[in-house]
């Protein structure tokens, strides 16, 4: 091994300028510095109970905290305590070689970018020294303030709490034999879906134990005690056990404490000397054990009990935030700052450590930094149906679709709360099979299936979106009014696939049993508001709600967003068997233009030009029989069907040009002109009238929108569309009064 010379503090590396403070070498540096842990050609310390080893990461520790705290300060905003207060975990896993290394926890983010300047990998985006740290922490196309896929090295994205198992759910079932910690808050863990979700996920897949949850218990949340704070270690090793977890790595600090502090959580940078190296021996002793427990198919949770701000500027729930006070020049950021600093040869010798760790920097190591390959799907058998002929159910159709790829493609999952029949699409499960550990053929159950079936709408939306962020193609299947409660972690990736530096399949989801199919149910599953999400989110750029009219149609909409890379596409369609009206050839015009005519102004008739611009699928059969009417009356009369409503946008309307994998497709002024122009327009959708946004910001003619109201119990559909006005006698009316007005 070469030895890492004494150097003295004049001798700085050039990656540490802009580091304000050095100090002097800790004792025993001349023992246990002499050369780098992680020796030439290796990528992990050979031996974690070797006294220099638990030494570098003790230093890695240190330095994590103080590049967190100077480079919050610079900016004087930033989540410091969270981190700092799980650092020797992080340090520990990274002396052991893991970097796929996930966070539930936005407010890590410091912590983060602090690791990855560290292995260099934030040299990729022109970061090479920490006064650069400092100058973009928090800045446009710099480090944004929570993580994101834009910076290189990191896995994913972490903003709302309870997102980050999902992550390393799906990296773990993508790569096996590869480990996935995340740290998980112990605010984060007060989360409704965060233990349920794991506890499914080993349930289906028993063998995908290398996934491993890295609890930060530090007794605060951000603003007050966490609400697990007065669980002694007996009841919380007892909980993750009874949640099914067969080994509990629960380190407490309060252990080696050798200064009488206060309370359950105590501050281990506050110990003496030698029990900071025995409670970092503690840590790293206990992540090696989990990680092979992990790897070696046990279900584990490593958890590092350690008083929230450990080591920076201040403790407990005060250390989550730093205000406009604490800049660089705040006693207590400088007070901080100068215990915390290191000597320069220590700086040497941790970046060697972190650059060599895992096989070098992770923008060059981590899974999601390369393309992951795919099987083909270009012989995906499509079948049209004649237009006029009989009546197709379009979720059935797709359907037969999905089982194809699925087949096609091993890796592929299908997921949905326990409603694939009650969505017309038992077929998918038919084929590939609901992953269940008891096998039953009248219920479709198999344990090696590939439909995916929690009782959670956040764990089917997290792990369908999990496996696309990691590479993988993946559809989410929902009730529509039930897709809210999984579209937080949906719309995370999304944005977050919208600066992904790699292509990755676009994440896919199917939303059926619309509002106006259930009138029996009564409002509780009438919720076509969501809508009005997906209609604000085609903004961003790389979100498309579809909206196939036909069973013809959504094959092609699907074909399509099997094509995609890093896009949101939501296909939202009927359970009823409805008429076919499009051909393939239209669905794909209407796909590419936005919209596709259905109806065409009748050349015989001189009168006044009405056009109905419509959303969806059931809400057509008002709007012809609409149209017959005005048609008697002298009126001529076309009806367009919009599927693809981004490309009605005008491109200024829409941040598509900021995209990874921009689309800038949108229709022409001439050809909005050619489609809705007219004496009068009127816009019908059953959902949310915002998805007829366009339409007000391009149309020249007299207009109005009919839009969903609020939802009711009734027998039939046509009585719920009567509820909310949606009647061939209101369009009627509407569309003679926009005519002579």
């Amino acid at each position: 091994m070469t030895a890492v010379p004494p150097s003295p503090l004049s001798t700085v590396p050039a990656f540490c300028q802009g580091i304000q403070y050095f100090g002097d070498p800790m004792p025993d540096f001349e023992r246990y510095g002499k050369a780098p842990a992680i020796a030439p050609g290796q990528s992990a310390i050979s031996n974690p109970t070797d006294p220099a080893a638990v030494f570098q990461t003790l230093l890695l520790a240190d330095a994590l905290r103080y590049l967190v705290l100077q480079m919050t300060a610079s900016k004087a905003s930033g989540h410091p305590g969270g981190f700092a207060s799980q650092a020797e975990a992080y340090a520990s896993l990274v002396m052991l070689g893991y970097k796929n290394i996930v966070t539930e926890v936005g407010h890590h983010a410091p912590g983060f970018y602090s690791a990855m300047f560290l292995d260099r990998s934030l040299e990729d985006m022109g970061i090479n020294t920490v006064q650069q740290l400092r100058d973009r922490f928090r800045e446009q196309h710099g480090l944004l303030g929570h993580l994101s896929g834009y910076i290189p090295g990191i896995l994913a994205p972490a903003g709302p709490l309870g997102q980050g198992q999902h992550f390393a759910m799906a990296g773990a079932l993508l790569h096996p034999g590869t480990l996935f910690p995340y740290t998980l808050g112990d605010g984060g863990l007060g989360e409704p879906y965060v233990i349920s979700s794991m506890a499914h996920f080993h349930t289906a897949y028993p063998q995908a134990t290398n996934f491993l949850p890295v609890l930060v218990w530090n007794g605060y949340s951000q603003e007050h005690h966490s609400m697990v704070s007065i669980q002694s270690n007996e009841q919380m090793i007892h909980y993750w056990q009874g949640n099914g977890f067969d080994q509990v790595m629960l380190v407490d600090a309060k252990t080696f404490d050798d200064g009488n502090q206060s309370g359950d959580y105590v501050d281990s940078t506050a110990f003496g000397f030698e029990q900071r190296l025995a409670f970092t021996a503690a840590v790293l002793a206990a992540a090696h054990q989990a990680a092979q427990s992990a790897l070696n198919g046990q279900l584990t949770v490593l958890i590092l009990k350690q008083l929230k701000g450990a080591g920076v500027h201040a403790r407990g729930a005060k250390s989550h935030n730093l205000y406009a006070q604490h800049t660089l020049d705040n006693p207590e950021i400088v007070t901080a700052l100068k215990t915390r600093a290191l000597s320069a040869v220590a700086w040497e010798l941790v970046r060697t450590n972190c650059e060599r760790a895992g096989g070098g920097p992770a923008s060059r190591t981590v899974v999601t930094e390369s393309e992951r390959p795919l099987p083909d799907l270009s012989d995906l058998p499509l079948t049209e149906f004649k237009v006029g002929g009989e009546p197709q159910v379009s979720t059935t159709t797709m359907g037969r679709l999905v089982a194809q790829v699925g087949q096609s493609d091993p890796a592929f999952l299908v997921t949905n709360a326990d409603g694939n029949e009650a969505s017309g699409i038992a077929n998918i499960n038919q084929a590939l099979k609901i992953i269940h550990p008891t096998a039953d053929p009248l219920y479709n159950q198999h344990p090696r299936g590939q439909v995916y079936e929690p009782l959670s709408e956040d764990a089917c939306a997290g792990l369908a979106v999990g496996l696309a962020l990691m590479g993988s193609r993946s559809l989410w299947c929902s009730y529509e009014s039930f897709a809210i409660n999984g579209l937080p972690i949906w719309q995370t990736v999304i944005q977050a696939m919208a600066e992904l530096r790699r292509p990755t399949p676009s994440t896919v989801t199917l939303f059926t049993a619309g509002a106006l199919e259930q009138g029996r149910n009564g409002w509780t599953h009438q919720r076509p508001e969501v809508e009005a999400y997906f209609a604000a989110m085609m903004r961003n750029g790389n979100v498309f709600p579809l909206f196939p009219p036909d069973a013809n149609s959504i094959q092609v909409c699907y074909q399509w967003a099997l094509t995609t890379r890093n896009q949101g596409i939501v296909i939202t369609a009927s359970k009823t068997p409805l008429p076919i009206r499009t051909t393939f050839e239209q669905a794909r015009q209407g796909l590419a233009a936005g919209a596709v005519l259905l109806q065409e102004f009748t050349a015989s008739a001189p009168g006044k030009r009405v056009v109905f611009a419509v959303v969806g699928d059931m809400v057509l059969s008002p709007v012809v029989e609409s149209a017959a009417q005005l048609q008697t009356q002298g009126c001529s009369v076309r009806v367009v069907s919009v599927i693809n409503p981004r490309r009605l946008f005008r491109p200024q309307d829409v941040a598509w040009d900021t995209c990874a994998q921009p689309d800038g497709g949108f229709l022409e002024d001439a050809d909005f002109q050619h489609l809705f122009g007219g004496d009068a327009l009127i816009g019908v959708t059953g959902g949310a009238s915002a998805m007829l946004e366009p339409l007000l910001l391009r149309s020249r003619s007299p207009r109005d929108l009919f839009a969903w109201r609020r939802g009711e119990t009734t027998a039939t559909a046509g009585q719920l569309m009567a509820f909310n006005n949606l009647t061939a006698a209101s369009l009627t009316k509407r569309a003679l009064e926009l005519i002579v007005s």
